[in-house]
């Protein structure tokens, strides 16, 4: 009889272990189950909510970059030149970067770069420190890069026309039209240090 009692214990304590064991599958289903579902609403909403960004917001859209286009940087050694200050002794040190649209105009500026860097040398002597302190003449100092530089790559560059405040009280004279300017091969210039001493 004591045989009989212990196999009559087993059973119950292997059904236990089935019930366990069933209990957890069955609360792995439902945790999957669930887990897909919230992933699906996810993406309906993602979509929804895209569709409504893009009504919204168009410049969100605008905001990516194709990698194909993707903008090439040169960076130029250094500048150290005397500034044209009068009164006092006044240098800069001034680091730049081109920006461009192609790196084949990268290979050609690499190749023209003792014009470009004369050019620039001079452009930087002739300003004075109170020219080159505030950020519209470091604007005005970048455009100027910009036009010796496509000027020393052999680019025709037109000199941008400079405000006469005598031409309200001349009278105007019929002149042709202008010509759009043509697109030059640096698309910008960055300062990477500026320092004025």
């Amino acid at each position: 009889m004591s045989t009989a009692t212990a196999d009559a214990g087993a059973p119950p304590k292997g059904k236990k272990k089935l019930l366990i064991i069933i209990a957890a599958a069955v609360a792995v289903l439902v945790l999957a189950v669930a887990g897909a579902l919230l992933m699906m609403k996810k993406s309906a909403q993602a979509e929804d909510g895209e569709e409504l960004d893009a009504e919204q917001a168009p410049a969100r859209t605008a905001v990516k970059h194709d990698p194909k286009s993707a903008p090439t940087f040169v960076p130029l050694d250094p500048f150290t030149v005397n500034l044209a200050d009068r009164d006092t002794e006044r240098y800069a040190q001034v680091g730049i970067t081109l920006e461009v649209s192609d790196p084949k105009v990268g290979d050609q500026i690499k190749a023209y770069m003792p014009a470009i860097r004369n050019n620039v040398l001079m452009a930087l002597a002739d300003k004075t420190a109170v020219e080159l302190m505030d950020r519209q003449g470091k604007a005005r100092l970048a455009e100027q890069v910009r036009r010796e530089t496509s000027r020393a790559m052999g680019y025709e560059v037109q000199e941008p026309e400079e405000a006469d405040p005598e031409a309200e009280t001349k009278p105007k004279k019929k002149t042709k039209k202008k010509q759009a300017a043509p697109e030059l091969p640096v698309t910008g210039v960055h300062f990477s240090n500026f320092i004025i001493q």
